[in-house]
């Protein structure tokens, strides 16, 4: 995914996109690049390989005079990343600029096609084939820089956001958007378009999200909203529901440690005015719309992607323990591709954090078309997900800026046990008293997420121990195993560290060759089902000179002649530990990235969400 920003009004243009561009690096930092269009109609473009701040030095004493301007941050597709293949892109004939968020599948025929035609291209990318197309279509058919767009677009197969800008007026902007996000800023005498709201926030609090197939134009002050077929859309206004300072760092060093402290305060949104101790109930409207089909489903399909995936195996064990539904959990990039047996006595439950992520929403595309209802569980209001969903929850996790997943993690597995409560309550699975027990101990959840990272400086002094290991293993049984795999992918992800998730009892199947002395091996051995199990574990890696990490309940003394380390977190019921285990890794994952010099909010070759295959 990439980050896009335009802006189109009375102030100066550049300030507000480098700003908006610094604030979407998360979604793409391998190039970035800027063109604004001076009032005099002369297009200046200005782009490099590297982060944001290596495009402002590259700018810094250049005419960067304009009103209207449009900037870019890049995740590479389509050619490597550097100064060439950085967006913007011009027509031939230099008269149009565009930058784009996708993948245009087809480039390839479209650009043999134009070539022949007499165009060349400067860059790998397909980008430029589409700006090239579109001057194309508007030479030949005479027809407005408008309809040149529509009608270019009717001809590409593939997902898109661009953003496109004509040199011959400077009032005059011009969006589109089918498979990747758009969000467009409506301002005093301004307007905005950005990936996400994130740039705009601090300008305008309301925004129109376009649908797919939409184009929206800014003319002179005046916002316009279309399909491709050029029928008018009447747009919904939305207001934004957060604020700057939670997309700001607030005396963090990173935004991935300020999401990690904030689990407390996102776990607590997530359930808070959805539980009801006194009669033990649970309100998710989403839920209580399809009561009477969860009261005889046969079959729960999830779907997700990454973390989002761990927090479905999670969901799985929540309702097959508390709702007595067999559950399946799908990788949706390879749901998406199979030929699934669904039917409309499926109940499919798509989660995503951002809502837009290429391969879950073809996932949810597919099971619509079977007649499946489909449910979202997704972090960003007014996102995708949410739009094309049955029914859903949203997390309230609020902007989770850090690429690697913290707090939507746990507000997910928040979401998903209430689900889960909530369902087995309607199917009569679960006894009222137990029911008002857990929703207890729910309430009990933050002040134990304080508590566990309370254990943040011990949690350092441990990944000094391991900061230069090549190679780490994560083992975990049942509710253990997810928060297993999540630690790990957690410490690859921003450590460069190979690391595994493996059941615990697998480990004899074939990890167990890789451990020696110099393997650390980071164990869910809290006092639960199976503890017995995870001890007898945690003897055979030691056995074989493998360096103990044990995540452990509080007041157990028998794990401390069982491991090497030990973390100590506030016992729970076992369908609660994946928020309170997972804060132990996540701030091990992250320490050891800081020692080794990594860069822990962008990490290499990640983007926060993959919206294109």
């Amino acid at each position: 995914m990439c980050g896009i920003v335009a802006y189109i009004g009375y102030r100066e243009a550049y300030p507000i996109i480098i700003k908006g561009l610094k604030r979407l690096e998360y979604r793409g930092y391998d190039s970035s690049g800027v063109a604004l269009l001076t009032p005099e109609k002369n297009l200046n473009i200005y782009k490099k390989s590297g982060k944001v701040s290596d495009l402002e030095a590259h700018a810094s004493g250049k005419d960067l005079h304009a009103f209207t301007g449009m900037g870019h941050t890049r995740w590479a597709t389509h050619g490597v990343p550097n100064d060439v293949n950085a967006h913007p892109h011009l027509s031939q004939n230099g008269e149009f600029a565009i930058i784009h968020n996708g993948i245009i599948e087809n480039y390839h025929s479209l650009k043999t096609a134009l070539i022949e035609r007499g165009h060349e291209f400067k860059s790998e990318t397909d980008t430029e084939v589409l700006i090239h197309l579109i001057e194309e279509v508007h030479k030949n058919n005479i027809v407005s820089f408008e309809e040149a767009v529509r009608m270019a677009l009717t001809q590409v197969i593939g997902a898109y956001a661009i953003v496109i800008l004509s040199k011959q007026d400077p009032t005059y902007l011009i969006g589109a958007r089918k498979g990747s996000p758009m969000v467009v800023g409506i301002g005093e005498n301004e307007h905005f378009i950005a990936s996400d709201a994130t740039p705009i926030v601090e300008y305008t609090r309301n925004v129109v999200y376009l649908n797919d197939g939409e184009i929206v134009i800014i003319d002179k002050n005046k916002l316009t909203i279309k399909t491709i077929d050029n029928t008018v859309k009447t747009p919904y206004i939305h207001e934004l529901e957060i604020n700057l300072e939670s997309i700001e760092k607030g005396g963090f060093d990173h935004f991935m440690q300020k999401e990690i402290f904030e689990q407390p305060r996102s776990i607590l949104d997530s359930f808070r005015g959805r539980t009801h101790i006194n009669e033990a109930t649970i309100a998710m409207a989403g839920i209580d719309k399809f009561e009477d089909k969860l009261k005889n489903i046969k079959r729960i399909i999830i779907v997700g992607c990454g973390t989002s995936w761990h927090a479905g195996l999670v969901g799985e064990y929540l309702f097959e323990d508390f709702a007595r539904i067999p559950v399946e959990v799908e990788y949706a990039s390879e749901f998406r591709y199979r030929n699934p047996v669904l039917d409309e006595n499926d109940f499919v439950i798509a989660i995503s954090q951002s809502g837009e992520t290429a391969d879950t929403l073809a996932a949810l595309e597919l099971a619509k078309s079977k007649g499946a209802t489909i449910f979202g569980v997704c972090n960003v209001v007014g996102s995708s997900i949410p739009r094309i969903t049955d029914a859903g929850a949203y997390t309230h996790a609020g902007p989770e800026i850090g690429v690697a997943s913290t707090k939507a993690f746990t507000a997910q597995v928040t979401a998903l046990i209430l689900m889960a409560l909530s369902v087995a309550q309607k199917r009569g699975t679960i006894t009222t008293e137990r029911l008002r027990e857990l929703l207890i101990e729910l309430e009990t959840i933050p002040g134990k997420v304080e508590t566990a990272l309370k254990l943040d400086a011990h949690i350092k002094t441990i990944a000094e121990e391991f900061k230069n290991s090549r190679n780490a293993l994560y083992l975990g049984r049942g509710y253990g195993f997810p928060i297993a795999l999540e630690g790990a992918l957690k410490l690859k992800e921003i450590s460069y560290i190979h690391a595994e998730g493996y059941p615990a009892a697998e480990m004899k199947h074939g990890p167990i060759a890789l451990i020696d002395e110099e393997m650390p091996v980071v164990v869910i051995a809290t006092q639960h089902s199976n503890y017995e199990k995870v001890i007898s574990n945690i003897q055979e890696v030691r056995a074989r000179k493998g360096r103990v990490i044990a995540i452990a309940t509080e007041g157990d003394e028998h794990i401390t002649s069982q491991a090497d380390y030990v973390i100590y977190i506030p016992q729970c019921e076992e369908a609660m530990l994946p928020l309170i285990a997972s804060i132990p890794l996540q701030l091990l994952s992250y320490h050891i990235a800081v020692l080794r010099e990594c860069n822990v909010d962008q990490p290499r070759n990640l983007a926060k969400s993959v919206t294109v295959e």
